[in-house]
């Protein structure tokens, strides 16, 4: 997401540093790129005209213009006017005084309420709550069949409900109480939905935040139909008066329109994005990080919570140790691909870096996850005492290992040498005299071990 748009802005910044000297024309010219930039990425036209007209406002001072470094000040005004564009700071989810507390989930039908539900569900369950499952949707037994087998996916409870419960009201009344009963803290409640907004859908939501008196109300909004979403989302705000918005699909919409416009539109925040279909696709929303991002300064704290919330410290650290003793074997390096595996795409991971200096094209890196696969499936192949010991490795356990892996001898060949080599780096880098095993041997790191 935000692809295109990224791209855009760092070409306008870099032409902003080749003219050596900052001055209202070329300024103008920026900001006039900056605006198109915006309008392509489907971001509503009020907002555009609000953003361009903050970002003016600073960046065409005298301080900025006959400042030692112009343009790294105008990158930071519109890293800051696009931070509070999308929020300025993450919005948490809020709880009730006295548990549980109830979080109604709204929507339009399919834009993926259903699968939001039991993501927030998991997500929370991992940040420390105790939440329970209901969907007071009765128009449509698939649906609440679905949240019932995405519940026992995530390990969460869910109120089923009694034959004799057939309203929304009845369900959410008794899905409370159980909630109660049982030491929940939490209920999110899985809302109907219509194909567009009808007065029926909204009397039923009204009655509904009538009797539970929700402290949140999400908006669950599809980002591939961008402006719409907004639209939408705006219209149920001023219907229902929403607290948030989970925005799902992110991974497939290139421009990012709804996410830079719906703060804005709406007043309400984007409290939590969806970018897959697995259950753990699902992330708070940082406004910070996704300006960061979006201008090519990379998002490393989002990285380095995915580190931390995946990757096994004493794995990482007892990783580390083997770097040090020249103990790093197939095995290991087999492990610590499947480790790295864990935090998703390398290509999504390496968005994540600065697109800046050394780095500036990491992102364009073509990297071929089924290479990575079949690296692993030729390590599988091998026997317990080849991976410990690749000199075993001789030409007919070569072939052997190529037919077992649905590879080629050239592939297990090149692998061979690829981890030579590797190791034979990581021995100069990591030994007692080596740099990395001159600092790596005073301290110990978490999180991702190194190669």
């Amino acid at each position: 997401m935000f692809d295109n748009l990224s791209d855009k802005l760092q070409r306008v910044f870099k032409n902003l540093r080749g003219e050596g000297k900052l001055s209202a024309a070329n300024m103008e010219e920026a900001l006039r790129e900056i605006r198109v930039a915006l309008l392509e990425a489907d971001v509503h036209f009020k907002v555009v005209k609000q953003f361009i007209e903050q970002v003016k406002e600073k960046a065409m001072g005298e301080d900025v213009l006959t400042a030692l470094s112009p343009t790294q000040q105008v990158v930071k005004i519109v890293r800051d006017e696009m931070t509070k564009m999308l929020g300025t700071h993450q919005s948490r989810l809020r709880f009730a005084n006295e548990p549980p507390t109830v979080v109604m989930i709204v929507g339009l039908q399919g834009s993926g309420k259903t699968t939001s539900a039991a993501k927030l569900a998991r997500f929370l369950t991992k940040e420390g709550s105790r939440p329970e499952l209901v969907s007071v949707d009765v128009y449509r037994p698939a649906a609440r069949h679905q949240l019932s087998i995405l519940a026992k996916n995530v390990g969460t409870p869910i109120y089923e409900g009694t034959a004799e419960e057939t309203k929304p009201l009845e369900l959410a009344r008794s899905a409370r109480r159980d909630a109660m009963q049982t030491g929940r803290d939490l209920l999110l409640v899985d809302t109907a939905g219509r194909q567009h907004i009808d007065e029926q859908l909204m009397q039923e939501l009204h009655e509904l935040k009538q009797a539970l008196n929700p402290t949140e109300i999400l908006f669950v909004a599809d980002a591939m139909t961008g402006q719409d979403a907004v639209r939408s989302a705006d219209e149920f705000h001023k219907r229902l008066g929403i607290t948030g918005v989970i925005l799902t699909k992110m991974d497939g919409d290139a421009r990012g329109g709804a996410a830079l416009s719906i703060r804005s539109v709406t007043g309400q925040p984007l409290k939590f994005v969806g970018a897959g279909e697995k259950t753990d696709a699902f992330e708070a929303f940082h406004p910070d990080r996704v300006a960061s991002r979006i201008l090519g300064m990379g998002d490393m704290l989002s990285l380095i919570d995915k580190v931390q919330e995946t990757i096994d410290q004493k794995t990482a650290e007892k990783m580390q140790e083997k770097l040090l003793g020249d103990e790093f074997t197939l095995e290991d390096f087999r492990d610590q691909i499947k480790q790295v595996r864990k935090l998703g795409s390398l290509g999504g991971l390496l968005k994540m870096m600065p697109q800046i200096g050394p780095l500036k094209d990491l992102k364009d890196t073509d990297i071929d996850e089924q290479k990575i696969d079949r690296v692993v499936a030729m390590i599988d192949s091998m026997t317990p005492k080849e991976r410990r010991n690749h000199m075993l490795i001789n030409g007919s356990r070569r072939r052997r290992i190529a037919k077992g892996s649905g590879t080629s001898v050239q592939d297990v060949n090149s692998l061979l040498k690829e981890y030579a080599q590797a190791r034979k780096m990581m021995k100069s880098l990591t030994g007692p005299a080596g740099f990395l095993g001159k600092k790596l041997g005073k301290m110990k790191i978490p999180g991702l071990p190194g190669f």
